[in-house]
């Protein structure tokens, strides 16, 4: 089979014709460069380097600790292992809630730093003006819109978001304005179906959702839950792909089990 050299990358525009031709659009998390080889070699059309990395790469409860210079470092491992798909980046928890002008400040740090495609950032009428000043700069912008995890203490819980009539009505609100702010797509996490398709049918840019229903436009997962690797998380909106946890543990425990009977190395495996 001859490889096509010509590669079709991934755009923010390319996003815009899936949704109005009907394609759904796949998401997935990474945070180093050797799983970004393998999902973009796999077809992925969009990679998020989520601020998620503070809990499945560094160990932590919320994503609150994670930092600017962190994300960066692990976008420019992610972008250096991509050809085709788009990359996005998480902009953390304090590096774009101040005023729009250090949201701005970071923004172009993630660019300049990572080699990245695009920002993300969550809220919705609070970050409207860091929103339209980041995407006048030249900088495509994702929001995040329903669970916003930055949250999680005015929250005190994970639960789904926007069931009372006075919060779907912000939400409804919300992804408008960002989408008149110039936002290129908006990630909407955890709300009811019905209200996740009435707000993807309203709006011309595309939805991504996590437990958000089928009507998005595209879905997200995190690797680590998608994989298998992480065991503990089991919402309802998980489907879990691979049991890498169980398989990564039995290649270890059989690796330790020939090192200690002195199977391996054998004669062929040394010089």
């Amino acid at each position: 089979m001859s490889v096509n050299k010509e590669i079709k990358k991934i755009t923010t525009n390319t996003l815009q014709k899936m949704k109005a031709a009907g394609e759904k659009i796949s998401m997935i998390t990474a945070y180093d460069f050797s799983f970004a080889q393998i999902f973009d070699a796999a077809g992925i059309d969009v990679i998020l380097v989520g601020d998620s990395a503070s809990n499945v790469m560094a160990g932590h409860e919320t994503t609150l600790p994670i930092t600017l210079d962190q994300m960066i470092y692990h976008a420019s491992s992610v972008v250096r292992g991509v050809n085709r798909c788009l990359v996005v980046v998480d902009l953390p928890f304090g590096s774009y809630q101040g005023n729009s002008k250090e949201a701005l400040n970071s923004a172009i740090r993630i660019m300049k730093e990572t080699g990245g495609h695009s920002i993300k950032l969550e809220g919705g009428s609070e970050v409207a003006d860091s929103v339209k000043r980041i995407v006048d700069t030249g900088i495509p912008v994702m929001g995040h819109l329903g669970l916003t995890p930055q949250s999680i203490y005015k929250f005190g819980t994970y639960t789904v978001r926007a069931k009372e009539e006075a919060e779907a009505d912000k939400l409804r609100k919300d992804a408008l304005l960002l989408q008149e702010a110039g936002c290129y797509a908006i990630v909407l996490e955890k709300i009811p179906a019905a209200l996740a398709a009435e707000v993807s049918k309203s709006l011309l840019i595309p939805t991504i959702g996590i437990g958000a229903g089928g009507a998005c436009d595209g879905q997200v997962l995190v690797m680590h839950d998608m994989l298998g690797i992480n065991t503990e998380f089991k919402p309802r909106f998980l489907r879990q792909y691979l049991n890498a946890h169980e398989q990564v543990t039995g290649a270890v425990q059989q690796y330790i089990k020939d090192v200690k009977s002195s199977d391996f190395p054998n004669e062929k495996e040394q010089y």
